[in-house]
């Protein structure tokens, strides 16, 4: 997970000896918002400026991205023998009732589709893309071990766990001796900081490498966006206002939201650079983040994302997103009440 044990901009897959870009280029692009051949202008873009790592998954434009990936590493031997790709499995892909899950029978059947659809004979990194409270956790954690044994996978991780269902995986994975989990892919910004009271802890408790994904907020943090303006063209909002978490209404009510936009586009003119970079240098600067995870439709936006490997914040500039960012919680068990508490119970031998 940290950047010392290798070499900048260069760090371990989580607790793996696996070396990955400390950021990986995401496809959930690939197949709709960017054809084939753009898709393949980026990937090239990406491998240019040193990345390595690939994140896709099964459910990607119903496949089409792990195709469009797959045709890309056929055509571009050496180069894509350097990749260490990432998929999941866990959604529909089909109508059945055994279609979807982390059962072995669905599994099973991902695991190879999405092997065939990548034209390879092993996936570096196979991530389970959401909890599934119906499968027995043992039977899922199972079917990984045996993957590995089988040559399939190389490691491991999941996507969207809390942090007591990570800390659940990781404990039965070592009591009966199987192979551990290595990352966990969180929705991780700026904006989305509540990961920090559980899961983030959790995850350094176990040495679990962290992958966020929607660094930039759904577009937020790009400084693209107004204040009371509604967003039109071709931005996410702009074609759907109402897109789940990242919904317009919501976020502009929030004086929270613009003021970590107005701190970031004012470090981001300070620097001369785009309030983008600005956000990507502090998220990758966070404890136990391993790589993390960029959207891109075109090369000109993945080019400036990337260019954020580069850029050194100030330590008054960390501490000033630190700040302004802070996610709310409950005083209790996260607030002083609860500090106090435990520093109470250790003194009196509790």
């Amino acid at each position: 997970m940290s950047a010392s044990l290798t070499t900048h901009p260069y760090r371990t897959l989580g607790r793996s000896g696996a070396v990955v870009f400390e950021q990986a280029l995401g496809t959930m692009t690939f197949g709709a918002e960017a054809d084939q051949a753009t898709s393949h202008a980026i990937i090239d873009a990406y491998v240019a400026a040193g990345g390595n790592f690939i994140d896709t998954a099964d459910v990607y434009s119903a496949g089409a991205s792990e195709e469009i990936i797959g045709r890309w590493l056929t055509a571009h031997g050496s180069d894509a023998a350097q990749i260490v790709v990432a998929t999941k499995g866990r959604f529909p892909m089909g109508a059945g009732p055994n279609d979807l899950g982390t059962s072995r029978r669905h599994l099973r059947t991902a695991l190879d589709d999405s092997l065939r659809r990548l034209g390879v004979d092993h996936i570096d990194l196979y991530q389970m893309h959401a909890w599934d409270a119906i499968t027995p956790l043992d039977e899922t954690l199972r079917f990984l071990d045996d993957a590995i044994a089988q040559g399939k996978i190389g490691y491991y991780g999941f996507s969207n766990f809390t942090g007591w269902q990570l800390t659940k995986a990781t404990m039965l994975a070592e009591r009966h001796g199987w192979n551990l989990p290595v990352t966990l892919q969180p929705q991780y910004s700026l904006l989305v900081r509540g990961i920090e009271h559980e899961i983030v802890p959790a995850a350094l408790d176990a040495g679990i490498g962290l992958l966020p994904w929607s660094p930039l907020g759904g577009g937020w943090l790009s400084g693209k966006y107004r204040r009371d303006v509604p967003p039109t063209g071709t931005t996410r909002l702009g074609e759907n206002p109402e897109r789940g978490m990242e919904a317009w209404k919501q976020r502009n009510a929030s004086d929270r939201t613009w003021r970590i936009i107005d701190t970031v586009t004012g470090i981001a003119e300070t620097h001369g650079v785009s309030p983008s970079q600005v956000a990507l240098a502090w998220l990758g600067a966070q404890r136990g983040v391993t790589s993390v995870i960029l959207g891109a439709r075109s090369v000109e936006q993945l080019q400036d994302n990337m260019a954020a490997v580069e850029l050194v914040l100030e330590v008054a500039e960390v501490d000033s997103l630190t700040a302004v960012s802070a996610p709310p919680a409950d005083d209790y068990p996260y607030g002083e009440p609860g500090v106090a508490q435990r520093h109470r119970n250790i003194q009196g031998g509790r």
